[in-house]
């Protein structure tokens, strides 16, 4: 990856730390009892917030490899499918696994976007709350394994090889 993409990337990836940082007091306390609906309200932010830093990501790759992005009605889900597979000049940047955790946080984001706030659930919300540590620390480890160059023939890594 070239080191602009790798800066991009590393900003972005710096953001969403600081994003769960900001949430930790929260996160911990809802692990233990259930959130009023400020909590659920903020912590819906949260999950906004969060993918769409994913998606920044995504993007940036996309874009750096040549790739145009989707222009569809439905590019968000596109645009993620197409970082599940190899591109013309990159590796596969996530594992089907990682694709599955991220299409349901892009399914409440549609789904915050589209709603009130007192509509939320938390019900609907509390694996992907509890989960966005672990899916941040796999995306970082999916995006630390892209080749340094821009060309896709890196040697076979985890991101490529699934």
């Amino acid at each position: 990856m070239s080191p602009e993409l790798q800066d991009e990337i590393g900003l972005e990836l710096s953001q969403l730390r600081s994003l769960l940082d900001t949430f930790s007091p929260l996160l911990l306390k809802v692990a233990i009892t259930p959130p009023d609906a400020i909590e659920i309200a903020a912590l819906a932010g949260m999950l906004h917030s969060f993918y769409n830093g994913v998606e920044n990501i995504l993007k940036r790759i996309a874009v750096h490899s040549g790739e145009t992005l989707p222009a569809s009605t439905s590019w968000h889900s596109e645009l993620l499918e197409s970082m599940a597979a190899p591109g013309s000049s990159r590796p596969a940047v996530i594992t089907r696994d990682l694709l599955e955790r991220l299409r349901s946080y892009l399914g409440f984001r549609h789904m915050y976007r589209h709603s009130y706030t007192f509509q939320l659930r938390w019900s609907k919300m509390q694996t992907l709350v509890a989960g966005v540590g672990e899916t941040l620390k796999e995306l970082e480890t999916s995006v630390k394994v892209l080749p340094s160059s821009s060309t896709g023939d890196a040697p076979d890594t985890p991101a490529a090889t699934h």
